[in-house]
């Protein structure tokens, strides 16, 4: 499977990529929406990887970025739209490949079969006229969704690789 930059698709104003802080799953789960079984298995099947730090063996903590769950949170409305997981991985890749640069300006359109990606009011109006687009989700208003669900959570320092019942044992321990 290709894998693509993910900084290629999400570069419109957001703050700079964070190597350093990330988000574990169980925030960025909670963050989009989704069950840990969902993260964990879209992880899995690369649909949708954390770009801070990925899991390395049992015990450890992936590591998600504020794009990775934007892109999370894309994929469950997706979902929730009856769009099946096939066709959503088709329109993901879409993104990746096209590199849209202002993705807060951008609507995800659908006919219920397919993701069309529209740039303007104009594509989304032809779009509609021809009786295709069925809803449209506007990524500006999930972006902000998105930064207000993770105003009051934590991010996760990307050097510390243990997870937290290690921490935990090792306090009880002193």
């Amino acid at each position: 499977m290709t894998r693509y930059d993910l900084g290629l698709l999400f570069t419109d104003g957001l703050p700079e990529h964070d190597e350093q802080n990330g988000y574990r799953g169980t925030v960025a789960a909670k963050a989009a929406g989704i069950s840990y079984r969902q993260l964990d298995y879209w992880a899995r099947t690369e649909l949708v990887q954390p770009t801070i730090r990925g899991a390395a063996g049992s015990g450890s903590q992936r590591l998600y970025g504020f794009r990775d769950i934007l892109v999370l949170k894309l994929v469950k409305r997706l979902l929730d739209t009856g769009i099946s997981l096939q066709q959503i991985r088709t329109a993901v890749n879409q993104l990746r490949e096209a590199g849209v640069s202002d993705l807060a300006q951008t609507t995800l359109m659908s006919d219920g079969a397919s993701v069309y990606l529209c740039t303007s009011d104009d594509e989304v109006i032809d779009l509609v006229s021809r009786g295709q687009g069925v809803f449209g989700i506007a990524v500006g208003k999930v972006l902000r969704e998105v930064e207000s669900s993770l105003v009051e959570l934590d991010a996760t320092p990307a050097e510390d690789p243990s997870d937290e019942l290690a921490a935990r044992r090792a306090t009880r321990a002193s």
